[in-house]
């Protein structure tokens, strides 16, 4: 079991890139320090969009997951 716990769950399921990132980038400046918000994608472009997205914002990616059926799952803490 994850040691945080999620604030918010933003749902792009259905919305092709860079959608996910953009909406993650709207979602995330609403969140407190240390937030922790979910994002679920069916973009397999996701995946390294996140992760790159992750080390150029300085935000913590804590997880992603590729649950399979073209489900993507991230949870990215908010730090600054």
């Amino acid at each position: 079991m994850a040691d945080y716990t999620v604030k918010q769950t933003l749902d792009c399921s259905g919305l092709c890139c860079p959608m996910p990132v953009v909406k993650t980038k709207m979602a995330i400046k609403k969140l407190d320090v240390g937030d922790v918000l979910e994002m679920i994608s069916t973009d397999p472009g996701a995946m390294p969009d996140m992760a790159a997205w992750a080390r150029q914002t300085n935000h913590e990616l804590l997880e992603a997951k590729d649950e399979g059926g073209d489900v993507y799952r991230f949870f990215i803490k908010k730090t600054h």
